[in-house]
């Protein structure tokens, strides 16, 4: 159920319970549990009720535990291929295409791993930033961390997390280079995405 959650989106009790292979009893006791334990929170709109991840530390948590528990040859097969290569992480880019895309803003020098769980922009960064429209001094005031390392369960390297990844995740979608599969983490990568990421990547 929390691994479902990690989308970001809402969800009600009876597709967690499905997602989960659980009955709807089992499911609603669960989620009870959940949200005792501080780990999701519910939202009311009208008669229905939908669950999320109470945060996003929850979701770093549940993402952090995948990297212990996985295997390190560990690969998806078959189409679910794709989870590897994109997917959202709570409110930020995740696999193969996050870890490249990373690595290539630190190799321009764009952004630097200023510890082993932070990164810092430079100020090139910060330039290439508010092309984007990003202002990376109002990220700073926001109440989470700025520009977190995020060790990804599948690449078993850093992607960008935190309030400067989320910025940069919404702005793909803002830009129409990534889309959302439905109910599912996985994000499909456009036409106008792979020519601009091949870009970035160079």
């Amino acid at each position: 159920m929390l691994t479902a959650l990690l989308d970001g989106r809402g969800k009600s009790a009876g597709d967690l319970a499905m997602m989960a292979g659980i009955s709807a009893q089992s499911g609603s006791m669960h989620l009870a549990q959940l949200l005792q334990g501080g780990l999701v929170r519910v939202q009311r709109v009208g008669r229905h009720r939908y669950y999320f991840l109470a945060g996003p530390r929850i979701a770093d948590a549940i993402e952090s535990l995948g990297t212990i528990s996985t295997p390190q040859a560990y690969r998806l097969s078959g189409t679910s291929q794709a989870l590897c290569y994109a997917r959202a992480c709570y409110d930020h880019l995740a696999g193969n295409l996050a870890v490249r895309l990373t690595a290539a803003l630190e190799r321009k020098r764009l952004i630097i791993a200023q510890d082993e769980r932070a990164y810092e922009v430079t100020s090139a960064g910060g330039r290439f930033l508010r092309e984007w429209g990003i202002e990376v001094d109002e990220l700073r005031q926001l109440r989470r961390s700025f520009a977190r390392r995020c060790l990804d369960w599948t690449e078993r390297k850093d992607h960008l997390a935190g309030a400067l990844g989320a910025a940069v995740f919404n702005k793909f979608f803002e830009f129409r280079w990534i889309t959302r599969v439905e109910r599912s983490r996985v994000v499909h990568v456009s036409r106008a995405g792979e020519r601009k990421f091949a870009d970035l990547l160079i």
